[in-house]
């Protein structure tokens, strides 16, 4: 049976959620967060994960954007939803490993079963990612950080159990140092003109990094698509042939998130 010790911090009307996680009794060494992430071999399956846990029918969200945003200098991704939020059992269940309650509802089958989706593509993108939700009863953060558990030298898969320090290691190993900033995350969920007053807000940062030092995300090229450029394409699939010759021969959904994201809709 899977072992889950959860700690909570209550501060305000915040409840942080940081958890130690064990698979059938076993520790989880912190390197398998990175192992459990390689299933993805392109990022756009990493990001169709999260976009797959979005329109699960517990969560129903009707809206999903994604976007790059700058947190105190770094580029980092930003996901976001406008269902129906997490409350502090369903973000407990998505930190963890090893479970799933995931059932049909209203006649519509939840796209994935085995609860894995959120930490093999967020830790996919990048080392680090920080989950900011509001359902209709609560607010609620969580963290899960590769760069956390090597900093504290962690053995396993683990996070301080003393409430103080759990909201200490969020404030210092998080891009957000006071609770003020982690309060204005979480009101962003509510965008100007929508009603939905629900909602969830994931920003991964400590993007992957090609073996040059740059995201494998091209944000410049342009300003309404997510790309990868062709370079990272050419690398990834151990091809000779010349970068600006790529694009002419592969599916344009291979580097552009935007294509790549209607294709997913149309599927649906």
């Amino acid at each position: 049976m899977t072992s889950k010790i959860q700690a909570l911090i209550r501060t305000r009307n915040l409840t942080f959620v940081l958890r130690v996680i064990s698979l059938c009794n076993l520790p989880l060494s912190p390197k398998f967060l990175h192992s459990n992430s390689t299933s993805h071999t392109w990022p756009f399956s990493a990001i169709a994960e999260l976009i797959d846990n979005a329109y699960d029918p517990d969560v129903s969200a009707k809206q999903f954007w994604i976007d790059k945003t700058v947190v105190k200098g770094e580029e980092c991704l930003s996901f976001m939803d406008n269902g129906n939020g997490l409350d502090n059992k369903t973000m407990h269940k998505m930190l963890s490993f090893g479970y799933s309650d995931k059932m049909p509802l209203n006649g519509k089958d939840p796209i994935g079963i085995y609860g894995n989706g959120f930490k093999s593509g967020s830790m996919r993108l990048g080392k680090d990612a920080i989950v900011f939700s509001k359902s209709k009863r609560s607010l609620c953060v969580g963290m899960l950080s590769q760069t956390y558990l090597e900093k504290i030298g962690a053995d396993q898969i683990i996070v301080p159990i003393d409430q103080k320090s759990s909201l200490q290691a969020i404030l210092q190993y998080s891009p957000f140092s006071t609770q003020g900033e982690l309060l204005s995350e979480i009101h962003a969920i509510s965008l100007p003109g929508s009603t939905s007053k629900t909602g969830t807000r994931i920003i991964i940062w400590n993007l992957r990094r090609t073996s040059t030092g740059t995201t494998e995300f091209d944000f410049e090229k342009d300003r309404y698509d997510i790309r990868i450029p062709s370079e990272v394409y050419s690398a990834e699939n151990d091809t000779n042939q010349r970068p600006d010759k790529i694009t002419s021969h592969i599916p344009e959904s291979m580097y552009s998130l935007r294509v790549s994201s209607i294709n997913v809709h149309a599927l649906k």
